[in-house]
């Protein structure tokens, strides 16, 4: 049945979170501003005492005590869920606007949790769908991984999201619901017998690439979970005693960072240009699938390859240079806030429109007239996002986003960075290369957001 949805013929749907307005503002001055900003809070740097930063972010206060473990049980919830969209993906609307399958994965899913989790703490950790089975076959719990596992690191997440960014991004229907049914429950099952395979625990530690990265993003939010306690720190607080990650681990936040400016890069002006496509005669996703799968592998490769680079150098100029796979395995959290914030500024229009339609759609998920959580007649404003007063507001939102997350990754990179070198002034000196890319990193994100596009 998924092979016959995945060939059969039929035309090219717009992805869901696509963006749908063009902010044409003037923003120039908003480039130099972040720029500024963020080598500003480098300059700062040279006056925090050393030790200042790491003591700031280890400071917690605590809410609440010690909580019942309900993982199991919300696991189970989420799994009977995810099988309800999975039949309306196939016996519901065809329509990926009134189809809570789509609505779901692309809107709530890869943004709204997203953006969640770099706020409240790791939630997919409760709605892990493996979680429930695993304990049932007797595969949950803390377990060693295999040899051949720990030699693959953070390989076969890699794959798998890498496999994740294509049909997002490059597959021509993405949001068609019989074979986005097909895909999950391809991914599900899959990942299931990795689980049954070798564990619970060591293949959603490095396997399973939304584990690894909402548990990656957790690192930022204000909330910690910890020893059954509920704590309050500072945004980034968790990273003061995070471990480096394996080069396989670095390589999988980049890939995430640069999947997400390609989603922006492919459909502007001037990458449509590039690749001799007429922006107001866009052809279709079909037609560029080869252009578009280049691009995919181009553009995370070549901010992989600048991150590298920024970390060798850095080391070089610090006077005390350590080995490059482990700076740039604890330095590559610093980019876990850039990851974000751009996944937040890039797809924000596409959640206060798209979300309203999901809204709507998970009450009548099989297009019986149902009204099952009163949603269903819920008039959707497309206005929320039009107009000059709201392009102002979104603009200025995104653009906050992007040099807030920068200016804390830059903080975050120092802290760091005086870990690796044990002092103030090495970090510093060590920082200047990696502060560089990321001022030009900035005004790439904010270009990305203010450049007409036009597929």
């Amino acid at each position: 049945m998924c092979g016959a949805a995945a060939l059969a013929p039929g035309e090219a749907l717009a992805h869901a979170s696509e963006r749908g307005f063009v902010l044409l503002l003037p923003t120039g001055h908003y480039f130099v501003g972040g720029a500024l900003a963020v080598a500003a809070s480098f300059a700062v740097l040279w006056l925090v005492p050393a030790g200042a930063l790491g003591k700031l972010a280890s400071r917690r206060a605590t809410l609440a005590g010690r909580m019942p473990d309900l993982r199991t049980a919300t696991g189970w919830i989420s799994l009977a869920v995810l099988a309800i969209l999975v039949a309306a993906g196939w016996l519901g609307s065809r329509d990926p606007l009134s189809n809570p399958l789509p609505l779901v994965v692309w809107t709530l899913f890869w943004i709204g949790l997203t953006m969640a989790t770099g706020v409240f703490g790791n939630l997919f950790d409760w709605l892990d769908p493996w979680r429930g089975p695993a304990r049932l076959f007797g595969r949950a719990g803390e377990r060693s991984a295999p040899a051949w596992l720990e030699r693959l690191g953070y390989g076969l997440a890699i794959v798998q999201f890498a496999a994740f960014a294509w049909f997002e991004l490059v597959y021509p229907a993405p949001d068609d619901p019989a074979r986005l049914a097909c895909a999950v429950s391809i991914y599900w099952l899959a990942n299931f017998a990795g689980v049954l395979a070798v564990g619970h625990d060591p293949w959603t530690r490095r396997c399973e690439p939304f584990s690894v990265f909402f548990r990656i993003v957790s690192k930022l939010a204000i909330l910690e979970r910890s020893e059954g306690r509920l704590r309050l720190c500072l945004p980034g607080g968790k990273l003061a005693r995070v471990e480096p990650l394996p080069l396989s681990g670095a390589l999988f936040l980049l890939l995430v960072l640069g999947s997400v400016s390609f989603d922006g890069l492919m459909r502007t002006f001037a990458w449509l240009g590039a690749i001799g496509v007429n922006p107001l005669e866009f052809p279709g996703r079909s037609a560029v699938m080869v252009e578009n799968t280049v691009g995919l592998v181009l553009v995370p490769a070549a901010f992989a390859a600048a991150f590298f680079v920024s970390v060798w150098a850095g080391e070089k100029l610090s006077g005390e240079p350590l080995p490059l796979a482990r700076a740039a395995g604890t330095l590559v959290w610093s980019i876990a806030p850039i990851a974000l914030a751009y996944h937040f500024a890039h797809y924000l229009i596409a959640l206060l429109v798209n979300g309203q339609y999901a809204l709507a759609a998970i009450s009548d998920p099989f297009s019986r007239g149902w009204n099952l959580f009163g949603t269903a007649d819920n008039y959707i404003s497309a206005g929320l996002v039009m107009g000059p007063a709201a392009a102002w507001v979104l603009w200025n939102l995104q653009a906050a986003a992007i040099v807030g997350a920068h200016v804390l990754a830059v903080i975050l990179a120092h802290m760091l960075s005086e870990r690796l070198h044990g002092s103030s002034q090495a970090a510093t000196r060590s920082q200047i290369p990696l502060t560089i890319l990321m001022i030009l990193y900035t005004v790439l994100g904010l270009w990305l957001l203010a450049t007409p596009t036009g597929a």
